[in-house]
C-alpha cells in the first residue's frame, strides 16, 4: 500500500491543470473531501475545487513533508505555496496543513479531510482583512506577567 501512497503524494506534487482528471485513479468515486471552505462529495466537485484553485491562484504546488501510514488511514503533512494574482504576485505565500486520507478496500481514497488554520494561514495574508485579524489576534493575547 506504500506505493499507492506513493503515486497520490506524487500526483499531488506534480499537480497541473491537465492532470487534474487523474483524480479517479486515486480516489473513489462517491469520494468525500472536507477542508475549511468546502465539504463535496465525488470526482466531479472534487475536480472543481482544484480547477478552481488553479484559475484563482498562480503557480501553486504541494510539498509533502510527513507521511504517517496506518491503514486505512494516512496522515500526510504538507506546505501548499502560492502567488496571489490580484495581491502581492511576486510574493510566494505558504499555508502549512495536513491531510487525513481514509483509504477503501480497492485502495482508492474515500475521504480526503485537509486540516489547516484558514485565519492564520490565509486570512491574514490578506489585505484589508488580514490587517484587522492581526490587530485583533493581538489584542487577544495575554499581558505578559509583571515581574
Amino acid at each position: 500500500m506504500s506505493d499507492r501512497v506513493d503515486a497520490l503524494v506524487q500526483f499531488f506534487e506534480t499537480l497541473t491543470p491537465q492532470s487534474v482528471t487523474e483524480l479517479p485513479h486515486f480516489y473513489a468515486a462517491d469520494c468525500r473531501f472536507k477542508d475549511p471552505f468546502n465539504d463535496v462529495r465525488g470526482h466531479h466537485a472534487l475536480e472543481a475545487i482544484f480547477r478552481h484553485m488553479f484559475d484563482q491562484l498562480d503557480a501553486p504546488r504541494f510539498i509533502v513533508r510527513e507521511r504517517v501510514i496506518e491503514m486505512p488511514r494516512v496522515l500526510l503533512t504538507w506546505d501548499f505555496e502560492f502567488r496571489f494574482r490580484r495581491w502581492q504576485p511576486r510574493v510566494t505565500q505558504r499555508i502549512h496543513g495536513a491531510s487525513l486520507l481514509t483509504f477503501d478496500a480497492a485502495g482508492l481514497v474515500a475521504v480526503h479531510r485537509d486540516y489547516w488554520d484558514a485565519a492564520e494561514e490565509l486570512y491574514e495574508k490578506l489585505p484589508g482583512i488580514g490587517a484587522l485579524l492581526r490587530l485583533l489576534k493581538r489584542q487577544g493575547r495575554p499581558a505578559a506577567p509583571l515581574n
